[in-house]
């Protein structure tokens, strides 16, 4: 079954819509990591329920971690030495890393209450308030909130004050809190760097040899400091491979241009040029960088990873 000894983590939830279609051509990148017959473990914050359907789509069959960190998730019969601490949900048998439900739900209430800042958990939503807040069909927003370790939220008129309290006091209950953007997310000791850990081991000992881990993560913005997650357990792989969905004109990447001074009199901007630019300087040094929206960003991953062929356009 384990035929190469390199894993692929991939951040798979910036490659899905919200309704599940696949953006970047994602499913191009997993074909070929299936042909070549290369691990591809998802590392997503969507639900068990939400995932069974792109998974069936795509063919994928290797474990995934769900929810943020909260647990791993593996297949039937994938491994057949597993760890001893598990529990069977649906169709897998799971690794715990966070304690499972109802405990972020509980967790939840409660410090609500001891901080006297109100908040709305998902679960409490009607149907219908629950399509109008995530902006989904019923059917399709319902998976949302069937949810096996975490427990989404919002919060209801409270100020930043109100919301730095919130956020200090779970800190120092030990509560994972994790801002979604659309939601918030708690959970009672979610950690990705310990579900790589538990699955990395794993593949370890069924290779009977150290399995590199390659990470691949997609960053917003230009892909500088202030992009950086603290949620990226940078230590647990092997290497980091980075895509940025924007390039700017800094002054690293000006110096690989054909003719910095013309361009940037001419206010030369456009994606495609960024993409040339940032490709360009890619290939002078940051070869575990690349630009999400270059046409040749999955021939240059697979390029790093080792198995892919020269320049092929993937449009």
């Amino acid at each position: 079954m384990l035929r190469r000894t390199q894993t692929v983590y991939v951040e798979t939830d910036r490659f899905f819509s919200p309704r599940g279609k696949v953006l970047h051509r994602f499913d191009q990148f997993l074909a070929e990591l299936a042909q070549a017959q290369m691990p591809c473990v998802w590392m997503s914050g969507w639900t068990r329920a939400q995932l069974d359907e792109p998974r069936r789509r795509f063919g994928q069959s290797d474990p995934y971690i769900g929810e943020n960190g909260c647990g791993v998730y593996l297949p039937e019969d994938y491994f057949h030495l597993k760890n001893s601490d598990t529990i069977r949900l649906g169709r897998y048998t799971c690794i715990p890393v966070a304690t499972p439900q109802p405990a972020a739900a509980e967790a939840l209430g409660e410090l609500s209450a001891d901080t006297d800042v109100s908040v709305v958990p998902l679960r409490k939503l009607s149907q219908r308030e629950l399509s109008q807040n995530t902006g989904l069909p019923a059917k399709e927003a319902e998976l949302m909130r069937l949810r096996d370790f975490d427990e989404l939220f919002f919060f209801a008129g409270a100020s930043e004050t109100d919301i730095e309290k919130f956020c200090s006091e779970a800190k120092g209950r030990g509560l994972a809190l994790r801002n979604g953007g659309q939601f918030w997310s708690l959970a009672c000791g979610s950690n990705l760097a310990k579900c790589v850990r538990e699955l990395g081991g794993l593949y370890d000992r069924a290779l009977r040899s150290h399995a590199p881990r390659l990470g691949l993560r997609v960053l917003p913005g230009d892909g500088g400091p202030s992009a950086q997650r603290d949620t990226w357990a940078a230590s647990v792989f092997d290497r980091t491979v980075t895509l940025t969905e924007r390039v700017g004109l800094s002054e690293e990447n000006v110096e690989v241009q054909d003719d910095p001074a013309s361009m940037l009199a001419s206010g030369e901007s456009s994606v495609a040029n960024h993409a040339r630019d940032f490709r360009r300087m890619s290939l002078l040094g940051s070869k575990n960088r690349f630009h999400l929206h270059s046409p040749e960003v999955w021939d240059d991953v697979l390029l790093c990873l080792g198995e892919g062929s020269p320049r092929r356009s993937w449009r």
